[in-house]
């Protein structure tokens, strides 16, 4: 009986998904884009205000400590609101997209900037001695030496940031951007097929983000430190 009620279960999510392929493909397009561009935002945040950070640089460290004070201290849903309702009262008007984006690239970019900071000064200090020794000074001995070595042993805390930053793409419904969750409630509505909805809604994230780990695993594999470089 539970293998019968197993089964009808899921052809009616089946069913469901195939009614609704078009507006939830439409919406994972959606949430894909906005979570590429967060992931490159975030990667490219974390990397440079990390290694300033890191690297103790006068003013930007300072910056960047507050930047990640605030972000990390407050709701990402805060956030979300305070760049689409709060904004507008200053005269910024952000459309939906681009505060789906930016949202999330500047939280992911907080999370970020520790990562890569904490990899950077992980560095053994006899590297970028013997970076030194080899004639590499200042950007050089960052891109030569820290750079490959700190990347790698921060790797692991950003492939978790990274994603974070795909499911925190979900919250945009509060803006009503077309991304996955907000489709999905939005047919939901519709058809009142609840536990349908929500089974897609959870197969469908759960896929995206054992796609992401697994390419990121992978990779991670790839570039992994030897263990005497340790």
């Amino acid at each position: 009986m539970n293998l019968l009620l197993s089964l009808g279960f899921l052809a009616d999510v089946w069913d469901f998904a195939q009614e609704n392929s078009g507006e939830l493909a439409d919406g994972l397009g959606n949430t894909l884009k906005v979570s590429a561009i967060a992931v490159g935002g975030a990667f490219s945040i974390g990397l440079v205000l990390g290694a300033a950070r890191a690297h103790r640089i006068p003013v930007v460290s300072q910056l960047a400590a507050v930047y990640v004070e605030v972000i990390r201290n407050t709701p990402i849903l805060v956030q979300i609101f305070m760049l689409y309702y709060a904004l507008p009262q200053v005269g910024i008007r952000l459309d939906a997209f681009t505060v789906a984006c930016l949202s999330v690239t500047i939280w992911g970019g907080a999370f970020n900037t520790e990562n890569f900071r904490a990899g950077f000064e992980a560095v053994p200090k006899r590297y970028r001695e013997a970076g030194a020794a080899l004639g590499f000074r200042g950007v050089s001995t960052f891109v030569n030496v820290t750079l490959p070595i700190g990347g790698r042993i921060a790797l692991p805390s950003s492939i978790n940031t990274y994603i974070s930053v795909v499911k925190n793409t979900s919250l945009m419904y509060v803006i009503a951007y077309p991304e996955l969750t907000t489709v999905a409630l939005q047919i939901n509505a519709l058809t009142l097929e609840t536990t349908e909805t929500f089974a897609v809604l959870a197969i469908t994230y759960l896929t995206i983000v054992w796609s992401l780990s697994a390419l990121i695993r992978l990779l991670e594999s790839h570039l992994a430190l030897p263990e005497e470089a340790r």
